[in-house]
């Protein structure tokens, strides 16, 4: 059984928000608090200790009360960075990833992953979620910027990185990886919605 304090999270916040008009996405309000603090906190039940991957506003950021890390990699260069930046600084077997933009994710999200990756003898374990497609129909997609890592796949991601690779499923597709569903009765279909506007973050206010 993977001790869940063996875990380090990490909140990815280190995004342009050029959907959100270039605003700093994690230090917009989420009923009343900075969207990457709440992200935080969530994820701080569920790990060991945590961390955060900005890129812009880092007093802004620090003042959160956990380690701040900017991209190792330059220009923005996506979620990848964000988890390469992590693995370099996880002190943990394990760590976990999230975003700052979907306040509503699992709080078993990470209980969860450690069971399949466990189970599954994997590397990886990567979040599925209910979405619509373009009919409207709901179809379980996975969720690749939740993810939980073997830290000793730092090696692994810093080649795929130098190689000029970007995609995160284009990586994981290199390890044995677990796709955990979260569309079990009991499961919030709203969970893994993520705002990339202004609008959509207040729509999920309250929820």
């Amino acid at each position: 059984m993977i001790d869940l304090q063996d875990i380090t999270g990490l909140v990815l916040a280190g995004g342009k928000g050029s959907r959100m008009g270039g605003v700093d996405k994690g230090l917009q309000n989420f009923n009343g608090m900075p969207l990457a603090l709440h992200t935080l906190i969530r994820l701080q039940m569920q790990t060991g200790n945590v961390m955060i991957n900005a890129n812009r506003n880092l007093a802004a950021y620090e003042a959160f009360g956990a380690p701040v890390w900017p991209d190792v990699l330059d220009d923005y260069a996506g979620p990848l960075a964000g988890f390469l930046t992590g693995l370099e600084r996880c002190e943990t077997r394990y760590m976990v990833t999230t975003p700052c933009d979907t306040p509503l994710f699992p709080l078993d999200l990470v209980q969860r992953l450690a069971e399949a990756l466990e189970h599954n003898h994997a590397e990886i374990a990567m979040a599925a979620a209910p979405e619509p497609d373009k009919s409207g129909a709901l179809v379980l997609r996975s969720q690749p910027v939740f993810c939980l890592l073997q830290s000793d796949l730092l090696e692994s991601l810093s080649a795929f990185t130098r190689g000029g690779g970007r995609k995160i499923d284009a990586w994981t597709a290199q390890h044995k990886t677990a796709i955990v569903p979260f569309n079990v009765p009991g499961d919030d279909p709203r969970s893994f919605y993520n705002a990339n506007t202004l609008a959509e973050l207040h729509a999920l206010e309250g929820s």
